[in-house]
């Protein structure tokens, strides 16, 4: 048998700051859905747009396109009226090949988070 003293206190305010973390935690934006999809083969689409779980500080939040030879491509990135699609237009019409969509999104409660994923155009 331990002699340890078991404080509860101290099991409240642990499983209270678990609770904060996990809040914390939950309050990013994370990508849900991609148009193209990750990994996906198209024709060259018009538009690339990213949703978000939640509304993002547009000021703050953005996409960049490489092409298949590593350059970047212009873009015109436009929030949705939501706040929580970012639909960005090339200048001009995509070529075949591979391309590398980086982006970046600052949730309204300031959290950012940034990924990456490639689809093909064909």
């Amino acid at each position: 048998m331990s002699n340890r003293t078991h404080h509860p206190m101290l099991a409240l305010a642990g499983a209270a700051l678990l609770s904060l973390v996990a809040t914390a935690a939950s309050a990013h934006a994370h990508l849900t859905a991609s148009n193209p999809a990750a990994d996906a083969t198209v024709p060259a689409p018009r538009t690339v747009s990213l949703t978000f779980s939640e509304a993002l500080e547009a000021k703050f939040s953005g996409l960049t396109l490489s092409d298949p030879k590593g350059g970047e491509i212009k873009l015109s990135v436009v929030p949705s009226k939501d706040g929580k699609t970012l639909v960005a237009s090339p200048a001009k019409a995509m070529a075949p090949g591979v391309y590398k969509a980086k982006w970046h999104a600052v949730a309204r409660d300031g959290h950012r988070m940034e990924g990456a994923y490639a689809f093909t155009v064909r």
